[in-house]
């Protein structure tokens, strides 16, 4: 599988449908394979965070989850084919494995209280393979984390989505990589997506690669800080070189 490196990240580089056959063909190993899907914000919290940097090069797959990690392989000369965006490769997991009435079971860690459910309640709707036999909020508290894994070790769910929010996911899901599952995937918030609590941004925006400004236009005070990190991605892939 051929890797490119940004700024210290290998990511794997591969076309949308070659990463669905991937994460689809991990189902039929015994085996818990961890999916991470960093942006340039991850990029550049790895940078500064050895745990989350750890957790990203321990990952299975590491997904191009935005268009500027995209331009930055092409910027130096190896290029990665497509973003594979996190929410949308879940969904396209479910709708694949519903088309051919694939039975598969799945635990929803994240999103506020009460979101788990909803997400829950939507996803079995619209992916009738789909069975979500266990949930949790991501709010929970370091003694209440044991009875979660717990729980997870005696459910085994074929698919974990681990929604909690970059970094945490990714150390959370590295930490517990003994979980019995044949797939942990780290998606940030989609959790609240799959609730139907947060849209997704305009299809003008999705093709354009701008779901970040749209983002930023719908919650400034939240994400402020954070996108700071996207000109500071920008100037050190430029200062990185070529090679």
């Amino acid at each position: 599988m051929k890797s490119v490196d940004i700024l210290g990240i290998p990511f794997d580089s591969m076309e949308f449908d070659e990463a669905l056959d991937l994460l689809e063909s991990y189902l039929d190993e015994d085996k818990n394979h961890i999916i991470v899907t960093p942006n340039p914000e991850g990029v550049m919290q790895a940078r500064r965070n050895p745990a989350f940097l750890e957790a990203l090069l321990g990952a299975d797959l590491r997904l191009a989850d935005g268009t500027g990690i995209v331009l930055a392989s092409r910027y130096i000369r190896n290029p990665i084919p497509t973003r594979v965006r996190g929410v949308d490769t879940i969904y396209a997991l479910f709708e694949r494995l519903t088309k051919k009435d694939r039975k598969h079971t799945a635990f929803f860690l994240g999103g506020a209280p009460g979101i788990p459910e909803r997400a829950k309640e939507k996803m079995e709707s619209r992916f009738p393979a789909l069975s979500v036999i266990g949930h949790h909020h991501g709010y929970f508290t370091p003694e209440e984390e044991p009875a979660i894994v717990e729980e997870l070790n005696r459910l085994k769910p074929d698919i974990l989505l681990v929604c909690r929010g970059m970094p945490i996911s990714e150390i959370w899901a590295h930490t517990h990589r003994a979980i019995p599952a044949r797939l942990t995937l780290s998606l940030g918030g989609a959790m609240d997506i799959m609730a139907g609590n947060v849209k997704l941004a305009p299809a003008f925006f999705r093709k354009l690669g701008l779901e970040w400004f749209y983002r930023f236009c719908s919650q400034p005070k939240l994400r402020a800080k954070r996108m700071l990190d996207i000109p500071r991605f920008v100037w050190a892939v430029i200062r990185n070189g070529r090679g």
